[in-house]
């Protein structure tokens, strides 16, 4: 039987040489070859537009990218090929600016033993809808490969950089002056950084890439960022930034080496950009994504939305409707005028720049941000799993076992569209849910104190581990 080939929240992954092998990787390409002829808007004279494909430092990316370029070009796709390992963000940038499509060969945070394949039309991941219909054309078609298709290979990594410096306020970058450490994970946006800082003002760890990572998963969450931590207080930095494997994803450190949620990131930024850039519009976050935004929202008048986890789902919203500031928990963050994608460097760009324009250090930003909207204590722990779970029957099951009240509070509300989600009272809430791009069953919780949050964390745990044996 042939390997199904389905695309989750960001792309479709799997293990090198067990389901993610040549053969099904040409079986991709060529349902994605199927699926520009048939949507792909062709000239006067019936020429499909352009379409590029890059790939990033994990083991054999750029043979598999080459495999696909050549599949393109024997489908008569004029396609080019990079050059060099790129991260995600290049590829989202180049599909606004110079192409209609962008594959990118890249497993973005999973282990070194994952390689997979996204896409990114319109400056932004592919909606489900899409990738759906190209899930749907997998072998409707022999793989035609034919002899000698060798793509064009192109560096247009300068497009990107351009792209990001004409997006933030350079002039506010240079009044800067402290140090930064940064922490690329072997990945592929290894260098960025000092493509718009100075370099003397950078401290780069684990910038050699490497298809292995170290050994060590290219994730930027708090337990694989012992090493940054320690350097920022040692080396006495303003930030700390890490990338994860295809650069999309950040994590930030403060001067006193602790490490800031993605729900504090989000609420500096978004605070900043509302009242120094006038920002206007909805806020929008993956239902994995915690209160502050929400109260951000009320304050300001602002409309406020939850979607499923997936910053593809965001980026859906972005390009529909009158959306400000999207985030989901993973390290993605995206605001009106930029791309609708996730852009580490960008991200930590912006917040320097606050740093910068406020004076203030980045503990003193966030004590701002818990003055103003409430302390926020964001926790999350992963569960693995042995086998595969049907989220809507493992959601129904937690959903019929759920208490009136947890640790004497009262369950206020509760959603199901992803996962299964407990609202308290004064906002604080947990989530359990499926990982939709590895074998894990994730618990988040959020509250203004850290043994509640944890006490929750602790209730999911006992709440689903009977479901997972």
């Amino acid at each position: 039987m042939a390997t199904e080939i389905k695309f989750g929240t960001d792309g479709w992954r799997g293990v090198i040489a067990w389901d993610f092998t040549f053969e099904n990787v040409r079986r991709a390409a060529q349902a994605l070859a199927d699926y520009i002829s048939e949507n792909a808007p062709s000239d006067e004279n019936g020429k499909l537009p352009k379409v590029f494909v890059g790939y990033d430092c994990r083991f054999m990316s750029d043979l598999f990218a080459a495999d696909i370029a050549s599949i393109f070009r024997s489908n008569k796709i004029d396609v080019t090929l990079s050059s060099e390992p790129i991260s995600s963000p290049v590829a989202s940038c180049l599909s606004i600016s110079k192409f209609w499509m962008c594959v990118i060969v890249t497993a973005s945070h999973n282990p070194a033993q994952y390689n997979g394949i996204k896409i990114k039309i319109a400056g932004g991941a592919a909606s489900s809808r899409l990738t759906k219909e190209v899930e749907e054309l997998v072998d409707a078609n022999s793989v035609l490969s034919l002899y000698g298709q060798k793509a064009e290979q192109k560096s247009l990594t300068d497009v990107y950089f351009k792209y990001v410096s004409s997006h933030v306020n350079l002039k506010k970058l240079k009044t800067f002056k402290g140090k930064v450490v940064i922490d690329y994970m072997h990945g592929a946006a290894s260098g960025y950084l000092e493509k718009i800082i100075p370099a003397k003002q950078v401290i780069a760890l684990r910038a050699e890439q490497d298809p292995t990572f170290g050994g060590e998963q290219p994730e930027p969450v708090e337990k694989n960022l012992s090493t940054l931590k320690k350097t920022v207080v040692a080396q006495k930095a303003a930030l700390g930034i890490a990338f994860d494997g295809d650069g999309d994803r950040v994590a930030l450190i403060d001067e006193k080496g602790n490490y800031l949620t993605p729900c504090m990131i989000a609420a500096v930024l978004c605070n900043y950009l509302i009242k120094h850039k006038k920002l206007k519009g909805k806020i929008v976050q993956t239902i994995s994504m915690g209160y502050l935004l929400k109260r951000i929202a009320r304050e300001h008048n602002m409309l406020f939305e939850e979607v499923n986890v997936g910053f593809k789902n965001v980026a859906e919203r972005m390009a529909l409707e009158d959306v400000a500031f999207g985030v989901e928990e993973s390290g993605g963050f995206a605001w009106k005028g930029n791309l609708p994608d996730r852009d580490g460097l960008t991200v930590a760009l912006a917040f320097l720049e606050v740093m910068a324009v406020s004076g203030k250090k980045a503990s003193e930003l966030c004590a701002l941000v818990a003055e103003q909207y409430g302390a926020s204590v964001y926790l999350r722990k992963d569960l693995p799993l042995t086998k595969p779970v049907d989220k809507a029957l493992l959601t129904e099951k937690m959903r019929k076992k759920l208490p009136k009240k947890i640790n004497n509070r009262k369950v206020t509300e509760i959603t199901t569209f992803d996962g299964l989600k407990i609202w308290l009272d004064n906002d604080e809430w947990e989530l359990i849910r499926p990982s939709g791009t590895e074998p894990v069953v994730r618990i988040y919780a959020e509250t203004a104190v850290k043994k509640d949050t944890q006490s929750l964390i602790d209730f999911g745990e006992k709440l689903v581990t009977p479901y997972l044996k």
